[in-house]
């Protein structure tokens, strides 16, 4: 059977059929009031005619969506891909599916307007929920179930999943000056997002604890990629007194380290130490000694919660916070004396 030219319409089917409109929509919505040759007649010409439904009519059409939608920066991003391992498996073990939407980029301008568009979009008219990974903006205007995972704000009014970014950071700069590095440069994230505060704090808290002094100039402002991780780092190591050791607020920054100590000619760990934080895959590959903030395990917890509401059950926690861990590889050494 050959398709008509132009888009297939439910009359189109019903034609075909050889059944009324309202067979077709009682097939489409799984009724159980359809002859059974008459429901498997009108799936195969549904298939060979290659007919879909408006997610949007259906979901109108009943309360029952099991659709799950999530809003993510950018899904070619190491920390995106990470979180979302957790939220495909979990997914995987429900009844639901993933619509997904993305700005496509992790700088791109206005990204809070954005998903807060999406998220209007998405719930109450195409889904029954959202997930929504870390996100710029501060507040959602929806009445449906959203979660967050790294969010902007530490403690939203909507529940949330964050890593404790605060003691990792503090656990990599421990590790650093146990080493004997005093000058230690620090490269940040994206300073609207809770979690690059949380860590810059921890960077200046091991420094205070330590009874090192804060050099300001060791500080630079990235935002999570490796390009500016790159940039931020040969600004440190032109500094008169360059840093012997550089944390990067996030592995995709330590990355941007590599590569700039590549470019200059200096070897990691010998001649310049380098910590990261999140444990993407790459960090695993590089040796990267970094803070594990378990991002795949994030998701699929985020995605349980998010399920758990949408089925009007109680959160035991309604902000979940995932302790970090510290895994030492080989991107660190002691200081020579």
């Amino acid at each position: 059977m050959k398709s008509p030219k132009g888009s297939v319409t439910i009359l189109d089917v019903a034609k075909e059929a050889g059944v009324s409109v309202s067979t077709v929509s009682r097939v489409l919505n799984d009724k159980d009031d359809v002859a059974p040759e008459t429901y498997e007649k009108v799936k195969a010409v549904i298939g060979e005619m290659g007919y879909t439904s408006s997610l949007a009519a259906r979901s109108m059409r009943s309360r029952k969506k099991h659709l799950i939608g999530l809003v993510v920066p950018d899904i070619g991003f190491p920390y995106s891909i990470e979180v979302m391992k957790g939220i495909n498996r979990a997914i995987a073990e429900s009844n639901y599916d993933l619509l997904l939407y993305t700005t496509g980029d992790v700088k791109k301008n206005a990204a809070a307007l954005h998903e807060q568009h999406y998220v209007s979009l998405l719930n109450k008219s195409i889904t029954d929920g959202v997930l929504v990974v870390a996100s710029a903006a501060a507040e959602f205007r929806t009445d449906a179930p959203i979660v967050a995972v790294d969010p902007h704000m530490p403690n939203p009014n909507y529940p949330a999943i964050h890593a404790t970014n605060h003691q990792g950071a503090l656990d990599a700069m421990a590790y650093l000056i146990s080493l004997g590095h005093r000058r230690i440069g620090f490269i940040s994230g994206r300073p609207e997002l809770e979690s690059a505060k949380r860590r810059l704090k921890g960077y200046e808290d091991a420094l205070q604890q330590a009874g090192i002094e804060l050099d300001p100039s060791l500080i630079k402002t990235g935002d999570f990629t490796s390009v500016s991780g790159c940039d931020c780092a040969k600004e440190l190591l032109a500094l008169p007194q360059p840093p012997t050791a550089i944390f990067a607020a996030n592995d995709q920054t330590a990355i941007g380290v590599y590569q700039a100590a590549d470019e200059l000619g200096l070897r990691i760990p010998e001649d310049l130490s380098v910590v990261g934080f999140d444990n993407i895959s790459e960090a695993r590959f590089m040796g990267l000694t970094t803070v594990d903030q378990f991002l795949a395990e994030m998701g699929y917890i985020a995605t349980q919660m998010l399920i758990t509401l949408i089925q009007n059950r109680p959160l035991e926690e309604y902000i979940y916070k995932m302790p970090t861990q510290l895994v030492i590889r080989d991107s660190a050494r002691a200081l020579s004396a």
